[in-house]
């Protein structure tokens, strides 16, 4: 395994944003694009569960969130109304895994340090969990602000410049200022949110899903509708990991 650099390569980043628009499909340049403009996001993340009193103790622990998200029996015992439901419901209603994005993301350069891939195994495998949690759905406008949603908790560039350039896809389909407003206000959702790599998830699984959002501190979208702009699902899916 190899370190990864804390160093932006726009040009490869153009490189494969310039594959992306040509072939949504492309799910590995999007993951290119991650890869080329993160430069220390990783690493400043890292450093900040480090500085948490959950991020310490899931540091020391190492449970992946996975595990639990796998086990659709455990899920299917929590409560009828439970933020762990909502998941399982959602992950049935678009016939996913949870081992989805560790399929995609397979052939990603990997940090030999283990708190270092800790971090970014969570944030990968959370994604659809932030999903639940923000009330996007998988539509790709959906995705475009659950993106956003996401790089104003990760500060990635990469995930930053896509949605820069979904933003411009999206206004060609529904307007710039609804592509803008969604788009907007996933960020400031993300902004006024708690921090979530540091949360015990697991416990929140458990919790009616308007308690979970309200301990997170995620308040309901406003200017989000269900878009049927039309990207390739294994991209969109992939934009977060």
């Amino acid at each position: 395994m190899t370190v990864v650099q804390a160093r932006v390569q726009p040009r490869r980043a153009m490189r494969a944003i310039r594959n992306l628009m040509q072939d949504p499909e492309r799910t590995d340049q999007v993951f290119e694009i991650i890869d080329a403009l993160a430069g220390d996001a990783g690493q400043r993340g890292l450093a900040r569960l480090r500085n948490e009193p959950m991020g310490k103790r899931l540091l020391a622990d190492k449970h992946l969130i996975i595990e639990t998200l796998r086990d659709r029996a455990y899920l299917r015992s929590l409560p009828a109304e439970s933020l762990g439901r909502a998941y399982l419901a959602f992950m049935e209603r678009e016939d996913l895994s949870a081992d989805g994005l560790v399929d995609a993301s397979a052939g990603r350069q990997v940090d030999e340090d283990p708190d270092q891939r800790f971090y970014g195994t969570q944030l990968r495998d959370m994604h659809d969990l932030w999903h639940i949690v923000t009330g996007y759905g998988r539509d790709s406008f959906g995705e475009l602000c659950v993106l956003a949603f996401t790089y104003a908790q990760t500060r990635n560039r990469g995930i930053g410049a896509i949605v820069a350039f979904g933003v411009r896809n999206a206004a060609r389909v529904i307007g710039f200022r609804a592509a803008w407003r969604g788009v907007a206000e996933g960020y400031r959702r993300g902004r006024a949110a708690a921090w979530l790599p540091a949360q015990d998830w697991r416990s929140l699984l458990a919790l009616p899903l308007d308690a979970a959002r309200q301990a997170l501190n995620v308040a309901p979208a406003q200017h989000y509708q269900p878009s049927a702009i039309t990207v390739a699902n294994d991209t969109t899916e992939a934009l977060a990991a």
